[in-house]
């Protein structure tokens, strides 16, 4: 049984994602809304698919790192899931210590993959030389950092509240305007959950063979029928070397007569024409 008002996030608690789990909440106007925590994006997937949850919810993109391979993959190849709504939210990092270590205490600063790299130029400024290790979220940087006078967690001032790590500094990150997206998802079929006059289409596009002129076919359809592409991002497709399918996304409908027209001339001349997902933004 799906549990209504349920949804799956990447944890553990504290993550950006589960800021913008909670955001979605309220703009679903949740009174009692479940947050199921994840250890990946895959299990986010897997627990819409499954329907174990209504919602999860994914990063699509970041402004300074760009897309999300992990989302995009299963949006290509596992997943069945649509896309029901976006959320953008501003990424501040903070520098996080235990509650009685001081900075020159650091022999580690530990955070998310993304974290780490968002914040390179103050890392090499106010902590030359110390290691670096890999966590599965900038939440766990903050638990280890609670938890170690020696470890440095780089994550927001939510997470430290939440597991008793201290805020040593704020907006840390090497570049302002840092934004990530967010994906609402659920099971194929889901019924619109947002209105709004504004609509985002997000696609999938395969090859029915690797050829010269492919891409350019591709852009020609959606350039005669006047949509302008906000994305376009190839990615292999774990079948050979050499062989892609595109990403793209258009401020427009699904359900708009010249998207309909270049779909369907695409679908004439591609192997799979999927569509993502169609929600107003």
């Amino acid at each position: 049984m799906t549990e209504p008002h349920a949804l799956a996030y990447l944890g553990p608690l504290g993550t950006y994602t589960h800021e913008a789990a909670r955001a979605f909440a309220a703009r679903l106007r949740m009174d009692d809304p479940e947050f199921v925590e994840c250890s990946s994006f895959d299990e986010v997937f897997e627990c819409v698919d499954r329907g174990r949850c209504e919602y999860g919810v994914v990063g699509i993109e970041n402004s300074l790192e760009g897309s999300v391979t992990a989302t995009l993959d299963n949006f290509a190849f596992n997943s069945t899931a649509n896309i029901l709504g976006e959320e953008v939210l501003d990424i501040h990092h903070s520098l996080l210590l235990h509650p009685e270590a001081k900075l020159e205490d650091v022999t580690t600063i530990a955070s998310h993959h993304q974290g780490l790299a968002q914040c390179r130029r103050y890392i090499a400024e106010h902590l030359p030389g110390r290691d670096t290790i890999t966590t599965s979220s900038t939440a766990e940087s903050a638990r280890l950092a609670a938890g170690n006078k020696h470890i440095a967690g780089i994550a927001n001032a939510f997470a430290a509240d939440l597991y008793g790590a201290v805020v040593a500094d704020e907006q840390i990150e090497d570049h302002f305007g840092n934004q990530t997206s967010f994906a609402l998802i659920a099971r194929q079929g889901h019924q619109a959950v947002f209105q709004g006059d504004r609509h985002k289409t997000f696609l999938a596009l395969f090859m029915q063979i690797d050829r010269a002129g492919t891409l350019s076919m591709i852009l020609s359809e959606f350039a005669y029928a006047g949509i302008n592409l906000t994305m376009i991002q190839s990615r292999p497709t774990k079948q050979a070397l050499g062989d892609y399918m595109f990403f793209v996304s258009f401020e427009r409908s699904v359900a708009d007569p010249q998207v309909q027209t270049a779909l369907n001339c695409l679908r004439l001349k591609l192997r799979e024409v999927k569509v993502l997902g169609s929600y107003p933004v």
